[in-house]
C-alpha cells in the first residue's frame, strides 16, 4: 500500500542574478567607441504549479531543498546575460503553503494558476549605464543580487465537498465504494483506513460531488491521539460532512456517546469546522439486534436539527436516499473554500555594522557591500512602506554621514548595484 504523505518541509532558493559587464566598443576606424557593457541575467525563480495526478507529498519526502539556475554574467556588445532557468516545483492541488517560522498562509493551490514562491536576483547593470559627459570611461559595473532563500511547510487539504466523519470500523470506507467507483481498502478492524480516499458520486445526469472518506477519529485525536489529529485538516474544505455512527451494538458502544465524543473532538479542532452542516447515518441498521441505541441517536440528533438516515452500507440500504439529501444540501452551501494568504513580507534582519565600500567617480558615489547586497534583494521597492524601512536602514547605518563626510553634494547621483537617486541633504 502507498504511503499517504499530507506533510512536508522544504527550503526553496532562487537563482542569483548576474553579473553586469565592464566592456568598451573596439571598431576599426571608430574612435572612442564608448562602454558596451551588458547587464547580467535575471536569477530564475521558484514557481508552484498544480498536477492532478499527484495525491499525495510522496515527492518531497526525500527530496527537500529546490533551487533555481543564477543568472548569466553580462558580455561586451551590449549583450545581456541568459536569464536563470525557472524551477517549477509541481504540488497537489488543495496544498496549502505557509512560512515555516510562522505558519502563516503564503498561498493556497487550489486553482490552476502558478504561483512564484521566491524571486531570482536581478541582473548587474553593466557599464554602458553609468556613462555621463562628465564620465566618458566608467571602468565599473554592478554585482547581480542574490535570490531569495526561504523555508516553507507544504500541507495537503483534500478539495472534497463532502466528508465522511466517525469512529473507525463504523463502515465509512463500505458507503464510499457502494456509493462511488473508489476502493478502498476494507477489513473488519479499527484503522483499515490509514490514508483519506476520495471518490465521485453520480447522484443525476449533471449532478455530482467528490466524498471523501476521512480516516477514522477517536477521542483525543485534536489532541494528537491515533490518525484523527493527522487527517482532521482533510476535512477543513468540506462543504458537509457525514457523520457515521454504528447503530448496531455489535460492539456493545452507546451511539449517542459516540455522536458527542465526535463532536467534541470535531469542535476542539476547529470550532467553525464543528458549525458546518451535518447529516448523521445511523449504519449497520441491518443487523442491529436491537432498536434502543437506533432510536435514541434519531431522537437526538434531531434534537439538534440534524437529518437523521437509517442506513446499510454493505446490504445497500439507505444509501442512495443519503446522497441525494446530501446533493440537495450541497446547492445552497457557500463553495468548497479557498485560503486567503495572511503572510506578510516582513523585513529581513541585516546586520548594518559592517563598513561599506564607497567609490567617488566624477558625480557619482557608488556604494558596494554584503549586506547592502542582502537588503536590496529583500526589500521590495515597489511598496512605499519598504522603501521607507530601507532607507531608515541606510540612515541608522551611519551611511548618509558618511557620504556627506567624505563630500557628497546635493544633486549628485549615488549608485547602489541597480538602484540610483539624488542625493538631497
Amino acid at each position: 500500500m502507498p504511503q499517504f504523505i499530507d506533510t512536508a518541509k522544504i527550503t526553496v532558493r532562487s537563482g542569483n542574478g548576474g553579473n553586469g559587464a565592464v566592456a568598451f566598443h573596439r571598431e576599426k576606424y571608430v574612435a572612442a567607441g564608448g562602454p558596451d557593457g551588458g547587464d547580467g541575467g535575471r536569477g530564475g525563480n521558484i514557481i508552484l504549479q498544480v498536477d492532478g495526478h499527484m495525491s499525495t507529498l510522496m515527492d518531497f519526502r526525500y527530496k527537500r531543498k529546490y533551487s533555481a539556475g543564477n543568472g548569466m554574467d553580462g558580455s561586451g556588445k551590449r549583450c545581456t546575460g541568459k536569464d536563470g532557468e525557472d524551477l517549477i516545483i509541481k504540488v497537489p492541488r488543495g496544498t496549502v503553503v505557509r512560512d515555516a517560522e510562522t505558519r502563516e498562509i503564503i498561498c493556497d493551490m487550489s486553482g490552476d494558476e502558478p504561483f512564484v514562491l521566491a524571486r531570482g536576483g536581478k541582473g548587474g547593470w553593466g557599464n554602458k549605464h553609468f556613462a555621463t559627459p562628465t564620465r566618458q570611461v566608467p571602468n565599473f559595473a554592478k554585482a547581480g543580487l542574490p535570490g531569495q532563500t526561504r523555508d516553507v511547510i507544504l500541507e495537503l487539504k483534500l478539495l472534497a465537498d463532502v466528508g465522511l466523519v466517525g469512529f473507525p470500523n463504523v463502515g465509512k470506507s463500505t458507503l464510499l465504494s457502494v456509493v462511488s467507483k473508489a476502493q478502498p481498502k476494507i477489513a473488519n478492524y479499527h484503522f483499515t483506513t490509514l490514508f483519506p480516499n476520495l471518490g465521485v458520486v453520480y447522484v443525476d445526469e449533471g449532478v455530482s460531488f467528490i466524498l471523501a472518506d476521512i480516516p477514522g477519529i477517536i477521542e483525543g485525536a485534536s489532541e494528537g491521539a491515533g490518525l484523527g489529529h493527522d487527517f482532521l485538516r482533510h476535512v477543513d474544505r468540506c462543504r458537509l460532512l457525514i457523520h457515521v455512527v454504528d447503530v448496531s451494538g455489535s460492539e456493545g458502544r452507546d451511539p449517542v456517546a459516540d455522536f458527542e465524543a465526535i463532536q467534541t473532538e470535531l469542535q476542539e479542532y476547529s470550532p467553525e469546522l464543528a458549525s458546518r452542516r451535518m447529516i448523521v447515518a445511523g449504519n449497520k441498521v441491518d443487523i442491529a439486534a436491537d432498536r434502543t441505541g437506533l432510536e435514541a441517536l434519531k431522537a437526538h440528533v434531531e434534537g439538534l436539527g440534524m437529518p437523521f438516515f437509517e442506513i446499510s452500507a454493505a446490504a445497500h440500504q439507505g444509501t442512495r436516499e443519503l446522497m441525494f439529501a446530501a446533493a440537495k444540501e450541497l446547492q445552497d452551501l457557500p463553495p468548497i473554500t479557498v485560503y486567503e494568504p495572511t503572510y506578510v513580507e516582513r523585513p529581513t534582519q541585516v546586520d548594518t555594522s559592517a563598513p561599506l565600500d564607497i567609490r567617488h567617480e566624477d558625480d557619482t558615489w557608488i556604494v558596494e557591500g554584503p549586506w547592502l547586497q542582502r537588503l536590496m534583494a529583500n526589500t521590495n521597492f515597489g511598496d512605499f512602506e519598504s522603501r521607507s524601512w530601507f532607507d531608515k536602514m541606510l540612515r541608522q547605518s551611519g551611511l548618509y554621514d558618511r557620504l556627506e563626510e567624505m563630500g557628497i553634494q546635493d544633486g549628485d547621483i549615488v549608485s547602489l548595484y541597480n538602484l540610483e537617486f539624488e542625493y538631497q541633504k
